[in-house]
């Protein structure tokens, strides 16, 4: 709804334009406007795709939308103008400020019928989206009274996972009942649940990192109701339905630009690197060959995004008769050669993986990928452990340029995973490119591990 009505409103915004345009301008064939328009409307849809404008805003602030809209159609103006504009004439900048206005003012009606359109869509139950609510049984009950009588923000309850352990009867609905958490994937995947709210009057952090993943691994949004400490200590940043206050939890992760811009660098930066670097990487590779038995490479199965796996090469920096099963390097670890050591240090073992990137398996930037023995054997350990897994991983990462590694235990898994959380939670396209400058700098320090 949202596409068609930019759609509509670009097209009655060109129109309009070009309207005024006659008064000074001669007029052109129809062929020359429907060419010229479908271009503009291909443009104004990218532009406002990557300013995020395609998510789902029925639980937004009208206000945010047209925020965001304010922006993405001055900074498109704005582009479109520089392009064309050559002597930088008062008229051109005139028709500038016109064409802003009219396209921003267009897109905010067309935008306000769609949301009143999804609204009455809603309230009449023409548009569901099937939802699962788990808590307590009172605080259920709450929340299932609420989205009833909030019919226009769509949300059908698909079912309820009661932790603790009350009949699903007792909240006066006949709902699906989930006995426990190992059954959420199925009940997610069969009944296409869209959204997840989580309503608890303690926290646990086990169970929501638990639910976050399970919901997220499954295309599901999540809404957390806090505790009444973390909204008034600040240490959570909610918006509301229902009168209640919720965090969301969503599975898209960056703005649709950033996405754009990550990849691009990805592809450009390793491309650049496997050509220009070349000389270096075959000395590399020689001096791992002739000092020690073996061949040039490492190669191995790693898992990538949504748990694929895929192969992944670093130059060898270890000698090729360790019978030792998979297991993490130790600190002076014999196995690591003498060129291996200086390698492993100045990070240029994990230049071979730059083809991984350029290919699309890995970024420049994500959580390391690991074997998938360990997935396995940390996933036992740490059930949320996964959700590391709905990012491509990297080459390097927020735990490479800030944490020191310590013997493979639970402590520090978990502390793997809070650095990584930390970048999940806080992607940006910015926040990559501190990493990419920290993570030279410790290439030039030879800080890495050894």
């Amino acid at each position: 709804m949202q596409f068609i009505a930019d759609a509509l409103a670009l097209t009655c915004s060109f129109a309009f334009f070009q309207w005024l345009r006659l008064t000074t301008d001669p007029a052109y064939l129809l062929e020359w406007y429907v060419t010229v328009g479908l271009i503009t409307w291909m443009y104004w849809a990218l532009v406002l795709w990557m300013g995020g404008l395609y998510r789902d805003f029925y639980v937004r602030s009208p206000f945010d939308e047209i925020s965001l809209v304010f922006r993405q159609t001055l900074l498109g103006s704005a582009v479109m103008f520089f392009s064309i504009s050559i002597d930088g004439a008062r008229s051109v900048r005139f028709m500038f400020v016109l064409y802003w206005i009219a396209t921003f003012v267009f897109v905010v009606i067309g935008r306000f019928i769609a949301r009143r359109l999804q609204i009455a869509l809603r309230s009449r139950r023409a548009i569901q989206i099937p939802t699962l609510v788990i808590g307590t049984t009172a605080r259920v009950q709450q929340m299932i009274t609420d989205i009833s009588a909030a019919p226009a923000w769509g949300y059908s309850a698909a079912g309820v996972l009661l932790l603790d352990k009350g009949p699903a009867a007792s909240i006066g609905m006949d709902l699906a009942t989930l006995r426990s958490v190992e059954e959420l994937p199925h009940f997610l995947q069969t009944k296409r649940v869209r959204e997840v709210i989580v309503t608890v009057e303690h926290s646990d952090h086990e169970l929501l990192m638990n639910v976050v993943a399970t919901a997220t691994d499954n295309g599901a949004s999540v809404k957390i109701e806090p505790d009444l400490y973390d909204i008034f200590s600040g240490q959570a940043r909610t918006m509301q339905i229902y009168g209640s206050p919720l965090i969301e939890v969503r599975t898209q992760l960056m703005q649709p630009w950033e996405e754009v811009a990550k990849r691009l660098t990805d592809v450009v930066a390793s491309l650049f690197g496997l050509v220009v670097g070349l000389p270096v990487w075959i000395l590399v590779a020689a001096a791992v060959k002739f000092t020690s038995r073996g061949p040039m490479f490492f190669v191995q199965d790693r898992v990538g995004k949504n748990a694929r796996i895929f192969r992944m090469a670093k130059f060898r920096s270890m000698y090729v008769d360790d019978r030792r099963g998979p297991t993490w390097t130790d600190a002076n670890d014999p196995r690591v050669t003498p060129v291996g050591r200086f390698i492993r240090k100045t990070h240029l073992d994990e230049i071979p993986q730059l083809w991984n990137v350029f290919t699309g398996e890995m970024s420049l930037v994500g959580p390391r990928p690991e074997q998938p023995f360990y997935v396995e054997k940390f996933t036992a350990m740490v059930p949320y452990y996964r959700h590391r897994h709905i990012v491509r991983p990297g080459v390097t990462g927020w735990w490479q340029v800030k944490a020191k590694s310590n013997p493979e235990s639970l402590e520090e898994i978990q502390q793997r995973l809070r650095y990584d959380f930390f970048y999940i939670e806080n992607m940006s396209f910015k926040m990559d490119l501190e990493i990419m400058v920290r993570t030279v700098i410790v290439m030039l320090k030879g800080h890495g591990r050894a």
